[in-house]
């Protein structure tokens, strides 16, 4: 009897983190394929949660990628300028806004920023993140334990790398930018 409820309770726990892994992967869909992107709600739950919200109420969709620099990150998700089907949308003004939504308190961590990583943008003040965020092309120890690390990019990186560059004379922005197609729980 023991053995059969070992087995019960091994097979609900195995069930159980299946579901929740399945929770925490959402698809970014871009011009050249879909990213497979694995968010770390153990690490950075709030972030986790809102970029989740934001998603899945599809307010990531149709927002350019405004700061583009080869061999660094790729920068989105300004849900208020930044959204190239909106009224409100201005390439000049794309990355000085956020969502309606409260700014975050910072969850920095020891997830060092990789090449894949997802982490929240924001301003000089650390508790700033609100709904922009950036994937790196390269590894960045020098934001490591100043940005959150929320999330990492499990296939589909070629098709990040192909995300139209910006001008290296001006922090990256892109003229004709990219944009996210959708981005949504799996």
């Amino acid at each position: 009897m023991s053995r059969i409820l070992t087995t019960i309770f091994i097979l609900f726990f195995l069930f159980t983190n299946q579901l929740i892994a399945q929770e925490n992967i959402m698809i970014l869909k871009l011009k050249d394929g879909d990213v497979k992107i694995e968010l770390f709600e153990d690490v950075a739950p709030n972030h986790v949660k809102r970029i989740k919200e934001l998603a899945d109420s599809g307010q990531y969709d149709n927002v350019v990628f405004h700061r583009v620099i080869d061999g660094f990150m790729a920068q989105t998700g300004d849900v208020k300028f930044g959204n190239s089907d909106s009224g409100d949308f201005d390439l000049r003004r794309a990355g000085m806004g956020g969502s309606d939504l409260p700014d975050l308190k910072q969850e920095f961590s020891s997830v060092p920023h990789d090449r894949g990583t997802l982490s929240m943008a924001r301003s000089s003040d650390p508790d700033s993140a609100n709904s922009q965020f950036f994937i790196c092309f390269k590894p960045a120890p020098f934001l490591d334990r100043q940005y959150t690390v929320f999330g990492k990019v499990l296939e589909g990186m070629e098709f990040v790398d192909k995300i139209k560059r910006g001008d290296e004379s001006n922090n990256g922005s892109v003229s004709n930018p990219d944009k996210i197609i959708s981005f949504k729980s799996q």
